[in-house]
C-alpha cells in the first residue's frame, strides 16, 4: 500500500482570536461557550452545504419534521398529518405556540414558501416539486399538498437532516429568489441570532428565545423537546486547535463540538472533562470533473478508482484504526441501504491495472489539478496523498491549496485547468448527508446542474424516479443498490472511509446531545 505521514493537525494561527467575553455580561447570565469545528460566513441554509450554516440554521429556525436517533421522522412543528389511500395527498396541521422571532405567527403560507425556496435547490425538493400538483393553506394553521403522481418519500424529504434540510422561515424571506442569499435569519427556532456579535468567519452568538414553545417529548437528536437551559451560546473558530484544546483545558471554554479519534489524546490525563462520541461518522470523498478532460473519460477515473485504497486514506488522516471504519457502502455502513454490491476500494490497490487504464485511455501527460483546503486541518492529508496516487500511475497532477471559502466557490467553476478549474477535488460528508440515494449529493446525476464534479448519467436519474416511487423499504433497497453498482461503475466518485467524531466538554456541561449535528438545547452548565 502506498503510505505518506500525517501532517500535523495542529497548526494554524490564533492571532486572530477575539476573545471570548470582550462584551461586558451580567454575572446572572449563564452562557456556554464553544469551539466550533467549521468558522461560519454564509447564514442562508439553501444555498450551501456547508456544514457551519446548517448547524447554524438548526439554533434559529424549526423544521416540520426531524428525525430522532434511529434517523425515523418525527413531526416537529407539525401537530398532525394525514395522506390519502391514493398517496396523492398529504395534509399538515402546525402545532400551536409557533412564532418567529419578530413575533409575528407562523402559518402555512411561510411553510409553502419555505418549500417552494428549498425545492428549487435541495435535490429532494426539486424532484418533490415536479411531482406536486397543487399546495395550499385551507386556513392559517393548515396546509395541503396535493402530488400528481406518489412520492412515497415525502415525510423523509421533509425531515432530512442534512444537505439540505427544510427549514422554516417567514414567507417574506422565503419568497426570496433562490440565486439571492438570505442575511437575515429570523426563524421560529429556540435560538435567536446575535446580530451584533456576529463576527464572520470568527464569532456567533446565539440567544435563548424566551418565547419559543418546545414540543411535550423528552429531546432526541434533532427531534423531541427543544428546551433551552442557557442564556447564552457563543460559538468561536479557532484556527489552531491546540488552542482550542488549552483553552478547554483551563476552563476557558465548555465545548469542542469536534475532534477525530487522533485528538483525543490530547486530552490524556485531563480531568475536569469528558469525551463523548458523537452519532454517525464522516465520510470524506474524492469528487472528478466529468466537464472536464481527463476525466471526462471514464477509462481515467476507473484507473484512479483501482490505484486508491480506503485504508491508505485512514492512515493519512486519521491514524489509529480505532477510530475509523473501512466501508464502501455509499448509503452508510450499519444504515438500512447498507450493500456491497459493487464495490471497489476496500481492498488492496491494483496499480498495474490502474497503469494499463491510463494508457488505453491515451493520457498525454495534461496536467491535473487537485484542489484542496488549507485552514481545515482534517483536509490536510488528502491531497498529498492523492497527488502521489495520481503519479504512481503516470498522471501529472499539482496541487493548489486555498482556504475553504474560496475552495466552496473555486469548487463550483466548470473551466479548464488552465481557467482556473479544477480536475480532483474532496468533500467531508457525514452519515446524515448520504442515507439515501435522493439526498446523497455524490450520486447526483444531472450533469452541468448536478452537485460540483457533475456526473451526467441519465439511467442513475431513471432509478432515482423510481426509487421515489417504491412502495415499501424491501424496493427501494435493491434499487439503491443498483445505484451504487452504477456509481461505482461509473465513478461518480470514490468514497475515502469513514472515521469517528466525538466531542470533549467540562465536567459542568450536562445533557449534552451527541448527534451527528451539534445542537444546544437541553445542555445544562452548572
Amino acid at each position: 500500500m502506498l503510505k505518506i505521514d500525517r501532517r500535523t493537525l495542529l497548526v494554524g494561527s490564533a492571532a486572530a482570536m477575539i476573545p471570548f467575553g470582550v462584551r461586558a455580561q451580567s454575572e446572572s447570565t449563564k452562557s456556554l461557550r464553544i469551539a466550533s469545528a467549521v468558522a461560519l460566513r454564509q447564514l442562508d441554509p439553501f444555498t450551501t452545504t456547508s456544514t457551519s450554516t446548517r448547524n447554524h440554521a438548526y439554533m434559529v429556525y424549526d423544521t416540520l419534521f426531524a428525525v430522532d436517533s434511529q434517523y425515523r421522522p418525527q413531526p416537529q412543528m407539525v401537530d398532525h398529518w394525514t395522506v390519502s389511500d391514493d398517496k396523492l395527498a398529504y395534509t399538515f396541521k402546525l402545532r400551536e405556540g409557533l412564532a418567529f422571532h419578530d413575533g409575528t405567527p407562523v402559518t402555512a403560507a411561510d411553510c409553502i414558501a419555505s418549500i417552494s425556496r428549498w425545492g428549487r435547490r435541495d435535490v429532494s425538493g426539486i424532484r418533490l416539486l415536479a411531482s406536486v400538483k397543487e399546495m395550499a393553506a385551507p386556513d392559517t394553521k393548515t396546509f395541503r399538498i396535493e402530488l400528481k403522481s406518489p412520492f412515497g418519500i415525502l415525510i423523509d424529504s421533509f425531515a432530512k437532516p442534512s444537505t439540505l434540510p427544510l427549514f422554516i422561515m417567514p414567507k417574506r424571506l422565503a419568497d426570496t429568489p433562490i440565486e439571492k442569499d438570505i442575511t437575515d435569519p429570523t426563524g421560529s427556532g429556540p435560538f435567536i441570532f446575535d446580530r451584533d456579535s456576529f463576527v464572520p468567519g470568527v464569532r456567533t452568538v446565539y440567544l435563548r428565545n424566551k418565547a419559543y414553545v418546545p414540543r411535550s417529548e423528552k429531546a432526541d437528536n434533532l427531534a423531541g423537546g427543544k428546551i433551552v437551559k442557557v442564556d447564552r451560546v457563543e460559538c468561536q473558530f479557532f484556527p489552531d486547535f491546540q488552542t482550542s484544546v488549552n483553552a478547554l483545558k483551563k476552563g476557558e471554554i465548555d465545548v469542542i463540538e469536534y475532534l477525530n479519534g487522533d485528538q483525543k489524546t490530547l486530552f490524556d490525563g485531563a480531568s475536569n472533562l469528558k469525551l463523548a462520541q458523537r452519532q454517525g461518522a464522516n465520510a470524506p470523498v474524492m469528487r472528478f470533473n466529468w466537464q472536464q478532460h481527463p476525466f471526462s473519460d471514464v477509462r481515467m477515473r476507473r484507473a484512479v478508482q483501482l490505484a486508491v485504497t480506503q485504508r491508505d486514506y485512514m492512515d493519512a488522516m486519521i491514524g489509529d484504526p480505532k477510530a475509523y471504519e473501512i466501508c464502501g457502502a455509499l448509503f452508510g455502513c450499519g444504515t438500512q441501504l447498507a450493500s456491497d454490491r459493487g464495490v471497489v476500494g476496500t481492498g488492496d490497490a491494483n496499480l498495474d491495472k490502474a497503469k494499463a487504464l491510463v494508457k488505453e485511455a491515451g493520457y498525454a501527460g495534461e496536467k491535473i489539478v487537485i484542489f484542496t483546503v488549507g485552514d481545515l486541518p482534517i483536509y490536510q492529508g488528502i491531497a498529498p496523498l492523492t497527488q502521489q496516487i495520481l503519479r504512481s500511475i503516470g498522471l501529472n497532477a499539482e496541487i493548489q491549496v486555498m482556504d475553504y471559502t474560496t475552495y466552496l466557490s473555486r469548487r463550483n467553476s466548470q473551466a479548464p485547468v488552465s481557467d482556473g478549474g479544477w480536475s480532483v477535488a474532496f468533500a467531508i460528508w457525514q452519515t446524515v448527508d448520504l442515507l439515501n440515494p435522493i439526498s446523497n449529493l455524490n450520486v447526483d446525476a444531472r450533469g452541468k446542474i448536478a452537485y460540483a464534479g457533475w456526473p451526467d448519467d441519465p439511467e442513475t436519474e431513471r432509478l432515482k424516479d423510481q426509487y421515489v416511487q417504491a412502495p415499501g423499504i424491501d424496493q427501494q433497497r435493491e434499487i439503491a443498490a443498483t445505484i451504487q453498482q452504477r456509481s461505482y461503475d461509473q465513478v461518480y466518485y470514490i468514497p475515502l472511509g469513514t472515521f469517528f467524531n466525538y466531542s470533549a466538554y467540562l465536567n459542568n456541561v450536562t445533557n449534552y446531545l451527541s448527534g451527528a449535528v451539534p445542537v444546544y438545547w437541553s445542555v445544562e452548565k452548572a
